[in-house]
């Protein structure tokens, strides 16, 4: 593994030491999302969280805030919401995250009850506030393709199963609900229209199925990034049948791309189980980018091999993009410069 790395997409919703131990023995740090899902901790207890643990171990865990919808259609919602991202600024958040459930929450409608997307007009003041105080913008729009397929069609085991098990949220049941094409229209219709903003397309812009879309994006939009989070296995199965294409992206794109894992950290998991969760993530992740072993996943059948892809790219995936990026302190990481694939 790096000698220091950065896990730039969690959610760390307990206060629970033993994670941030693990940790600390690889010399790593955390970004923790703070995000409105119903299964989650409200945003102000996910922030109570998070500040916590940054007091017991500073600069090993920066956060982003997030905003809820409760008074949209009232003349309450622009304060309130921000209302909350200056809170969340003010305590030391390094960006704003933005979640499907704008497109994708059947309650959250216009007054002609339209699905509300993230191009609605009104959503306008918060992208030109965000502009403004150069505040970053992240978003998780949409879901991976997959969600719109039947399952039979779907590229990879985790979504065929999940989806399999949670009928209400595949959209390929659902027609009433925004296409996927019309939820990625409307991300791009918002970057092209704020040009300035700074963004952070999470899960790969939610194209994780063609590398090739993804780039598209990152020509398209300069002022924009990427992550990985809970998509690598996207990735692994275009490298099984296009080795070279995966390598050239990541080559190419080595400044744009920044490390996650997406994992959940509330207290169904033991310590022990969120450890190991951890460390076979990671351990698995570094195999496939360092290294040029022959590999395989659990999320779809065949053999890849591992990217191999040279020291500084390693580093900027796995750091200092993330640095960049949210501000993580180089001084915490020691040493920056050395890495093993061992």
């Amino acid at each position: 593994m790096l000698k220091s790395f950065i896990d730039a997409h969690v959610h760390l919703n307990t206060t629970s030491r033993a994670k941030m131990e693990l940790a600390l023995r690889h010399n790593a740090a955390f970004l923790s999302i703070n995000t409105d899902i119903p299964d989650f901790e409200s945003l102000e207890q996910q922030e109570q969280i998070v500040l916590e643990l940054q007091a017991l171990y500073p600069g090993r865990v920066l956060h982003i805030t997030s905003f809820d919808n409760r008074y949209w259609n009232t003349d309450k919602w622009l304060v309130h919401v921000l209302r909350q991202i200056n809170n969340g600024i003010s305590k030391g958040a390094v960006g704003v995250k933005m979640w499907k459930n704008i497109g994708m929450d059947k309650a959250l409608r216009d007054e002609k009850g339209r699905f509300v997307m993230m191009d609605d007009e009104r959503f306008d003041p918060i992208y030109k506030f965000l502009i403004e105080k150069n505040i970053l913008l992240i978003g998780h729009q949409g879901e991976p393709r997959n969600c719109w397929l039947p399952l039979d069609k779907m590229t990879v085991n985790s979504d065929r199963q999940y989806f399999e098990q949670h009928p209400e949220y595949h959209m390929h049941l659902h027609p009433e609900y925004p296409s996927y094409e019309e939820q990625m229209q409307a991300r791009n219709n918002v970057l092209e229209k704020h040009k300035e903003l700074k963004f952070v397309g999470l899960h790969l812009f939610s194209m994780e199925w063609d590398l090739h879309e993804v780039a598209g994006l990152l020509d398209r939009f300069p002022n924009t990034m990427t992550d990985l989070a809970e998509r690598v296995c996207h990735v692994q199965l275009q490298a099984r049948d296009d080795h070279q294409k995966v390598r050239d992206f990541f080559m190419r794109y080595q400044d744009r791309v920044i490390y996650g894992t997406d994992v959940i950290d509330d207290g169904t998991l033991s310590d022990k189980e969120l450890n190991d969760r951890f460390s076979d993530l990671w351990q698995r992740h570094w195999d496939f980018f360092a290294t040029d072993k022959i590999l395989t996943a659990p999320e779809f059948e065949g053999e890849f091999r591992g990217l191999a892809l040279p020291q500084e790219v390693l580093s900027k995936i796995f750091r200092d993009n993330a640095v960049n990026t949210y501000g993580f302190e180089k001084d915490i990481f020691n040493p920056l410069d050395k890495v093993t694939t061992k």
